[in-house]
């Protein structure tokens, strides 16, 4: 097995270990040791003798005799990984290189209720950028391109929730401020995979934004790029997804 770098474990046994283990990954059900040992190519004595070994650890089950499935203890390493996993800390890296290519506001926000928050922020005095949402401050969903893409994940009776409880008041003239209109905003989203912001929020302001993802597959973020309206890029979409992917994959997201 070769690790994410392309190179080769120098310890035999190890690299049989984590050929086992990725074999029994691909498996919900436990499986039998010929199963086992057809699939990897370890003779069943030797596959038979690092499952034992992995059984003491708990890393491996054996739920009945000859047959195996991943063990508990990959659970309890991997909820300790899970839990140091920080969002802002996985985006800090790309949301500059980001920036560097843009030389405009880079954002990171989470959803919270009816708003999103802006968690994290790259930006740099030559952006132009006249309006600063700072750390900490919010905005409407329904205004706001990460804001959509929250939305676009819920299903149609929460999105008319929320149009109910907001009624989707707007902020500027190009602010989207009825449910058809919304509804139509929504499925571009989906099927595109990113969302705008045309002024909606802010006139002179325009965004694009990308979901970030959690090892569930869970819309955890959004990271939008922000710029005056005549200076934002279109070329600058597939850098954004990229870099959004980047931090989804730095949480554990698998696609």
């Amino acid at each position: 097995m070769a690790t994410k770098d392309n190179q080769t474990p120098t310890i035999q046994v190890l690299e049989r270990c984590f050929s086992l283990l990725d074999m029994l990954a691909s498996h919900q059900d436990p499986v039998s040791l010929k199963e086992i040992s057809s699939r990897t190519g370890l003779h069943p004595s030797t596959a038979h003798r690092i499952l034992n070994d992995l059984a003491i650890g708990r890393f491996v089950d054996r739920p009945q005799a000859g047959s195996y499935r991943l063990g508990m203890r990959l659970l309890e390493l991997g909820n300790l990984v899970k839990a140091r996993l920080d969002v802002r800390d996985a985006a800090v890296a790309p949301m500059r290189e980001l920036h560097k290519l843009t030389h405009q506001p880079v954002n990171l926000s989470m959803r919270q209720g009816d708003e999103i928050v802006y968690i994290e922020r790259t930006f740099s005095e030559r952006s132009g950028m006249q309006v600063v949402r700072a750390i900490g401050g919010r905005a409407p969903l329904h205004l706001t391109s990460v804001g959509k893409l929250f939305l676009a994940a819920d299903d149609a009776q929460r999105v008319r929730a929320y149009a109910s409880r907001t009624g989707l008041t707007g902020h500027t003239r190009n602010s989207i401020t009825d449910l058809a209109r919304l509804d139509r905003e929504l499925a571009a989203v989906r099927a595109q995979g990113c969302a705008r912001d045309d002024e909606e929020l802010e006139l002179g302001v325009r965004c694009m934004a990308a979901g970030v993802y959690d090892d569930q597959g869970k819309l955890l973020a959004g990271l939008s790029v922000s710029a005056p309206a005549d200076r934002l890029e279109e070329a600058w979409l597939e850098r954004v997804k990229a870099t959004a992917a980047q931090i989804s994959t730095a949480l554990g997201y698998r696609g």
